[in-house]
């Protein structure tokens, strides 16, 4: 029995193995199921969790299930969905959201199994009952009921992205090889097994049953081949054709280190010339070279490329144009796209376009990044979930073989999402609406030019601008040779949909005539960002999320166009910290928005000659507030721009309450001012067969809500279609009730709508169910609520890298150095330029008044502010106030400060300005911005608000190691004309020996106050500290308050701690204070000229100061005033500015001066003493300068055309500098500056 005894568990054992292994290969055989039919496993996957959260609430509401149980397993089933995004069934280990389905799964498994344990147990006790107790006890759920239960409500969900991840073939690595030391170590990437996932790692260890199959490479992909040439996005038509875009390849050499990107011979046979575009950094060390490359544009006959390597095995499709990063120059190149269609088959020459896939950065200066996978980034592509790429990008380093990140990580991540377009055919403009393309042709100009075209959306001007001025030198065959090769690439971010039907044709015909409806949306680039990161209006009049949306449909006989455009209510607001589903909105600038909106109307009337808003905001609050400020702002403008201009207020969620999403429909149809409207503005109709203009859009519509998003959508949808159908309804009215035109049109505005929301807010748009079926569902409903969720969550706590990787992208950040391509005619002129700024450039002197006051937590009295306002009768430009504890620190007001103790000193500090004596101009709230207790306010002249320009605030903390904002500074920072100023309030840390803590948190404030785009207190010319800084003097209490009153200031301040750390360099190193002659200004007892009597009898001390530093700064004064409502008494400072004033259209001219005489320059003859020798005369100052002439037309007006201010005349206290005459002061309220010129759209050139 002992031979059969051990032959009994052998074959437990191997009945065991067998079952377990024919398990795993079902298992297995599934998760390939999932592989090879990934779009429909997504949808059944999707499908089976709304089915799952629907059984929860069917369970609840039959079985009576425990609320709380139930409603947190349908929170986790909404997390299980976030993990299907664009990528799926690729899923990251490391997102956010597949290790919270993990910590999920496991806490609603063991919630319910402690549910039902304790069901069980309880009923186990129930059998138990006494001899005749009644056995009504509730039917208990059996074993099968139980394991019903968690099969489909616990794990069914679990199991299937378990099983999904046998597609991700990041999952796990499985190489044992080691990886380089450091980033610039010489070692080669070492070759590697490839990866496998998580479930397949697990199988193999396991022995098979069946032999292997073979497998794809994994070079290949698991679901497709990884060339995203050959799997379109869903942003795509399913009509599209065939990808057909010539490749070129990509070269190295070194020593010098050269890229050289070259034609193929497939090109070549297509007709594109045989040519080669040549990258190498400049030589030298300097710092003007550092950021400069050569370029060459060469014939292949003229290059050696025997001893070149390839660089990549991907076939480029053009170059986006040159960035320096971390001081290395990267070329930025196409390495995928895929042909998305043609979007005007009618036009005679083919206006195709293709979306980008993946973009690879390779360096000119290292050979560091080469070996890394720079250009694998995810394939883009659009689902119903929040987009992976937006998600986690900018946030992780993706999966590459090396720990090292690529420095443009966050950029490939950025241009490889899938939303960036470009025009395959070189001879057609993408950035430009049809109307515009066709009136260059009318008009004379050249519509082939790729230089020709609208600024506004083309989003890597920044970074191809060198490469463009690099085409515009080439004699006019070689420019027409590198357009023709397409090296340079236009690109534009938002949407193209391209959709091709067959539609009835009239009786005389017999076939069918073949139509295309295209959407193209341009998103603007000018004020580019994420939702909370980027809100309102600029001070150039560019709008956040500003969007031209075109309509286009095409047949044999015409093409119809249709344009609208959307854009950020264009105001000055914003939304500060954590953001949810209540939108707290802040308008930043009240009472000097008006020229920057004026701007913002001029540009749209400009460009498409009349605008009509249509405002979707609601009545709650906050959008309230908006609207009300809209619309006092748009008649306002009214006043200059007449019936130009309009405004229709539709308030889309009561709509949508009342009526439901089919009366929007109506009711916007109806509204009088839009249906006028869109009989008035028209469509553009240009002839198919002549290519001529048969007729203009005369307006646009400019429809807004909060975000710009799914309202804004929904109602640009309605107009579209009822525009077109107006068209179809003179030409074909038999295709106005064509269900297939009009579900193609609704796709694509679905399309476009989550788009456009993936780019902005990080997820698809909400409503788009109802865009595309034309009904609500429950599916809908589900699908807006996780939406709106992950929004919640990326917008408040992802968005900020992604804008860091915008913001370097366009060019914003302050301390970024452009590439320029070395000529040394060029480079000479700017250096001349530099050198003689003051030629193009004017001096005006302003006043500032700059004021500090810790208000103990106390509200305005009626006290009069005046002896501290008006020190001196006098006028000042500009009121930069700082204040202190202006409310009480509480633990509250620390968790929420209030707002309203702010607003009543705004009230109050305006009331006393209109109530000084002899007022000769009105003042203005420009900027106000508060951290707890700490708060700063500017007030300008109300006739200054269209020079001061670029205002911004920013907050930093201090308080418990910087998590606390009781302790803190605020900053604000602006230009005026041309000269930056940045004033800082603070509140730095009590106690009387607490010393290195104040120098510390000057230290965290110095270097941890950051504005928007990159900019930092050290980034300005001009900056004035106005604070409590709570600096003592150290003393005896006796003998200081001896000093004190008998106004020995000269011991006092020997003892001053703020002196001494100054001195030391420990603090405030650079800044200078003007003499202090007054009194301590620390702590008196309230209401009384007497230093603190109470307990703790605090030793006077000058607590409040102003310290400053920058060229263009006089102090005029500087004292204190007596003001008893507080313990401490207010400071003020009185300040004489110059601040520049740059003539552009003179450093234009100059610049186009100086090149023609260079270009005339002898043999030999050096360049820089030439510039430096050549004078102007007055005579031709407005004119274009003379090319052989060297007369002087750019002496400086003697008096400036722009606002001035007169400086004050008072008896000063000490003369600082010798003061000069103050220029004229401007009467009245000047219109607003034109908006900036697009030089690009007029000539194609932008001048040297």
């Amino acid at each position: 029995m002992t031979l059969l005894h051990t032959l009994s568990y052998a074959g437990a054992a191997a009945a065991f193995l067998f079952v377990t292994l024919s398990l795993a290969s079902g298992l297995l055989w599934l998760s390939e199921l999932i592989e090879e039919h990934s779009r429909m496993a997504k949808v059944v996957g999707k499908r089976s969790i709304y089915a799952v959260i629907i059984l929860h609430v069917l369970l609840y509401l039959s079985d009576s299930l425990p609320l709380k149980h139930i409603v947190f397993s349908i929170f986790c089933h909404i997390v299980y969905l976030q993990n299907f995004t664009s990528g799926w069934p690729f899923i990251s280990l490391t997102s956010i959201s597949f290790i919270a389905s993990c910590i999920l799964v496991i806490a609603d498994h063991f919630m319910w199994f402690f549910y039902f344990a304790r069901l069980t147990q309880d009923a186990r006790h129930r059998t138990h009952r006494p001899y005749g107790a009644p056995a009504n006890s509730p039917r208990i759920p059996g074993f099968a009921d139980i394991a019903t239960f968690f099969g489909l409500c616990v794990w069914l969900a679990p199991l299937f992205l378990f099983l999904s991840l046998s597609a991700n073939d990041n999952a796990l690595p499985t190489n044992t090889g080691g990886l380089p030391s450091s980033p610039t170590s010489p070692v080669k990437p070492i070759m590697t097994r490839p990866r496998a996932s998580l479930f397949k790692s697990l199988y193999d260890t396991l022995p098979r049953v069946r032999p292997r199959t073979r497998r794809r490479d994994a070079s290949e992909g698991i679901i497709a081949p990884r060339s995203p040439n050959l799997r379109p996005a869903a942003t795509v038509s399913p009509l599209q054709t065939p990808t057909r875009l010539e490749p070129m390849h990509l070269y190295l050499t070194e020593s010098p280190r050269t890229l050289y990107l070259v034609t193929t011979k497939q090109e070549e046979r297509n007709g594109r010339p045989r040519r080669a575009l040549v990258f190498r950094a400049s030589d030298g060390t300097s710092s003007e070279t550092e950021s400069q490359a050569v370029v060459q544009f060469l014939s292949k006959d003229d290059i050696d490329l025997t001893l070149a390597v390839k660089l990549t095995a991907k076939n480029i499709k053009g170059c986006l144009g040159l960035i320096n990063i971390s001081n290395e120059i990267f070329v930025v190149l196409v390495s995928s796209s895929v042909e998305v269609g043609n979007t005007r088959p009618s036009s005679v020459t083919p206006e195709s376009v293709a979306q980008i896939h993946e973009a690879g950065f390779y360096s000119l200066t290292s050979s560091t990044w080469d070996d890394l996978a720079t250009d694998n980034a995810p394939s883009p592509g659009y689902s119903d979930g929040p987009d992976s790429i937006m998600r986690d990008s900018y946030s992780q380093s993706g999966n590459t073989v090396s720990v090292f990140e690529h420095p443009c990580a966050p950029l490939i991540k950025l241009i490889s999402a899938g939303t960036f377009y470009y025009a395959v055919e070189p001879r057609w403009d993408i950035s430009s609406r049809l109307s515009l393309r066709i009136g260059r042709k009318t008009g004379g100009g050249s519509p082939l030019d790729m230089g020709v075209f609208d600024e506004r959306f083309v989003w890597n001007e920044y970074i191809v601008r060198s490469l463009l001025d690099f085409r515009e030198r080439l004699d006019i065959p070689e420019r027409e040779e590198l357009d023709r090769s397409h090296f340079i690439v236009l690109a534009t971010q938002g949407y193209v949909g391209v959709f091709t039907m067959p539609l009835p044709a009239p009786p005389t015909n017999g076939g069918p005539t073949v139509a295309t409806v295209s959407l193209i949306s341009r998103l603007g680039w000018k004020r580019s960002g994420t939702r909370f990161n980027t809100r309102g209006v600029d001070d150039d009049g560019n709008c956040a999320n500003f969007v031209e949306t075109e309509t286009i449909f095409s047949t044999d006989q015409h093409c119809f166009s249709y344009v609208q455009v959307r854009g950020s209510v264009p105001l000055f607001w914003e939304q500060q910290g954590l953001q949810t589903f209540g939108q707290r909105i802040q308008i930043t600038r009240p009472q000097a928005s008006q020229p920057a909106f004026d701007r913002h109307l001029m540009q749209l009337i400009e460009e498409y000659g009349s605008m009509h808003a249509i405002n979707l905001l609601g009545s709650k609050e906050n959008e309230a507030i908006l609207t009300t400020a809209y619309g006092r702002h748009l008649r306002a403008a009214q006043g200059v721009l007449g019936d130009t201009i309009g405004i229709t207020n539709f308030d889309f969620h009561y709509a949508v309450k009342m009526g439901g999403h089919e009366s929007v429909i109506k009711d916007i149809r109806r509204l009088p001012t839009v249906s006028d409207n869109v009989d008035k503005f028209g469509f553009t109709l240009v002839d198919s067969s002549s290519d001529e203009l048969v007729w203009d859009q005369k307006g646009v519509f400019r429809t807004n809500c909060l975000d710009c998003l799914d309202r804004t959508n929904f109602v640009q949808d309605i107009l579209s279609r009822t525009v077109l159908e107006s068209y179809l309804m003179h030409t074909r009215r038999e295709w106005s009730t064509s269900p297939s035109l009009w579900g193609r049109h609704r796709e694509l505005w679905a399309e476009n709508g989550d788009a456009l929301s993936r780019i902005y807010a990080g997820t698809g748009a909400l409503n788009t169910s109802f865009t595309r079926s034309g009904k609500r569902t429950l599916a809908g409903v589900l699908s807006d609520a996780t939406k709106s969720v992950s929004r919640a969550y990326i917008n408040n706590f992802q968005d900020k890298g992604k804008q860091v990787a915008i913001d370097m992208f366009v060019g914003n950040f302050s301390s970024q150095k452009t590439v320029t391509i070395y000529d040394p005619i060029h480079d000479s002129v700017r250096r001349a330029l530099e050198a003689r700024v003051f030629e193009y450039s004017t001096t005006k002197r302003c006043s500032l008044f700059i004021g500090t006051w810790n208000l103990n937590g106390k509200p305005p009295t009626s006290e009069s502010l005046l002896p501290w306002l008006y020190p001196r009768s006098a006028d000042y430009d500009m009121f930069v106030l700082g204040f202190q504890e202006i409310v009480p620190l509480t633990a509250q007001q620390i968790v929420q400060a209030d707002p309203e103790r702010r607003r009543a000193w705004e009230t109050k500090i305006l009331h006393a300005l209109n109530q000084r004596p002899d007022k000769k101009c009105e003042y203005i709230l420009l900027r106000s911005e508060q951290l707890v207790g700490t708060a700063l306010l500017v007030l300008v002249k109300s006739d200054l608000t269209s020079v001061i320009r670029q205002v911004e605030a920013a907050t930093q903390k201090t308080g418990l190691r910087g998590m606390s904002g009781n302790k803190g500074a605020v900053g604000i920072r602006l230009d005026y004309h041309d000269t930056s100023f940045c004033f800082i309030t603070a509140h730095l840390a009590a106690g009387h020996s607490n010393v290195e803590e104040r120098n510390a948190d000057y230290r965290t404030i110095a270097h941890g106050l950051r504005f928007q785009k990159g900019k930092m207190i050290d980034s300005h010319e001009n900056v004035i500290w106005l604070a409590d800084t709570n600096y003592r003097i150290d003393l005896e209490n006796e003998r200081a308050r001896y000093l004190a009153t008998s106004d020995d200031y000269d011991a006092l301040l020997a003892a001053d701690q703020l002196r001494q750390s100054i001195d030391e360099g420990l603090a405030f190193s650079g800044y200078q204070e003007g003499p202090i002659l007054f009194r301590p200004t620390y702590k008196y007892d309230l209401g009384t000229d007497t230093y603190d009597t109470g307990e703790k009898m605090r030793i006077p001390a000058w607590t409040d100061r102003v310290l400053f530093r920058g060229p263009q700064l006089d102090l005029a004064a500087y004292s204190r005033a007596e003001l008893r409502s507080s313990d401490h008494r207010p400071v003020f400072a009185l300040f004489h500015a110059e601040v520049k004033i740059i003539d552009q259209v003179k450093r234009t001219a100059l610049a186009r001066y100086l090149t023609d005489n260079v270009t005339a320059t002898a043999p030999g003859e050096p360049l820089d003493e030439k510039l430096a020798r050549l004078t102007f005369s007055d005579d031709a100052r407005d004119r274009d300068p003379p090319r052989s002439s060297k007369s002087n037309p750019f002496d400086s007006p003697t008096e400036s055309p722009l606002s001035s201010s007169p400086s004050s005349s008072e008896e000063q206290l000490y003369q600082a500098s010798t003061q000069q005459n103050p220029t004229a002061s401007m009467q009245g309220r000047r219109p607003p500056p034109p908006p900036p010129a697009r030089g690009n759209r007029a000539s194609g050139k932008e001048a040297s």
